[in-house]
């Protein structure tokens, strides 16, 4: 009996030890919360390179809301509440599979650290404006991740074709492969984030918005939008973290040349900057 006792003992403690160490390695495999991972450079995508390098259930791993595009440019990018949606240049949005691949996309995991009512927003500029304003006011050196739910009376978006190998710089697809959609009186999403301006060999500065309709049937990348009124939340986050691909036509980029006219071009589109 004193040695099944004892034996005893011994599993006791060894399931102890197991249940720990299952402990402390999920806690280690956590996400953290307040980081902002990102696919590649987006100096990488305005080069060219729409070769997918992470799939969309790694990337839901690293957050739960966000933007970007897919292998080939397929369209626009829009991560909100863990699902991974592409609005594509037919207009038509749709799930992605966890198989697909991503060549840029910024996501985080949203926390809100400030929430406040909108209205009357009536176009893209005076939003950023008073975007800038609430970023100025509590972290200007930090990224910033908004979702803006509510109505809105105009949303202006954008989406592209996809494209086929060997791959033209962005700008210059955008002039003839990006298709346009005018919605009014459409309730929906705004998903944004801002880069502080240190960021601009990495990432566009400033904000970039995309846009989900309620029914999750429409959306694009925002180029336009007049706000009847709205749900404004920000998620301040301080962390950031970068996964390059490793394919050939990376690697051989001169990433030292100056794209921001390129970006500035790509961001407002090809339709506005002709105006």
């Amino acid at each position: 009996m004193k040695k099944l006792r004892v034996g005893l003992m011994f599993l006791a403690a060894a399931v102890m030890v197991f249940a720990a160490c299952g402990a402390k390695k999920e806690a280690v495999q956590e996400p953290d919360r307040e980081t902002l991972f990102q696919v590649s450079l987006l100096q990488g995508l305005t080069f060219g390179d729409y070769h997918g390098s992470v799939t969309a259930a790694e990337l839901k791993q690293k957050g739960d809301i966000g933007l970007g595009t897919f292998d080939a440019l397929d369209g626009e990018m829009i991560v909100l509440d863990g699902v991974v949606y592409k609005a594509k240049s037919d207009g038509v949005v749709e799930i992605v599979k966890d198989e697909e691949t991503i060549p840029f996309s910024n996501v985080t995991f949203f926390d809100t650290d400030e929430k406040l009512n909108i209205e009357k927003v009536t176009d893209i500029e005076s939003l950023k404006q008073f975007l800038d304003q609430k970023v100025e006011e509590k972290a200007p050196n930090q990224f910033c991740v908004v979702r803006i739910d509510g109505t809105f009376r105009e949303m202006n978006v954008r989406s592209e074709y996809k494209q086929t190998e060997p791959y033209q710089p962005l700008a210059k697809v955008l002039e003839t492969d990006q298709t346009f959609f005018d919605y009014t009186d459409i309730e929906g999403t705004v998903v944004g984030l801002y880069c502080p301006p240190y960021m601009n060999m990495l990432n566009a500065t400033g904000w970039h918005l995309h846009f989900i309709s309620k029914d999750r049937t429409q959306g694009g990348h925002v180029l336009g939008l007049n706000v009847d009124r709205a749900e404004l939340a920000l998620d301040y986050t301080d962390g950031f973290l970068m996964e390059l691909p490793e394919n050939e036509m990376f690697r051989q980029f001169d990433l030292t040349v100056d794209q921001s006219e390129d970006i500035g071009k790509v961001e407002m589109g090809q339709e506005q900057t002709d105006k």
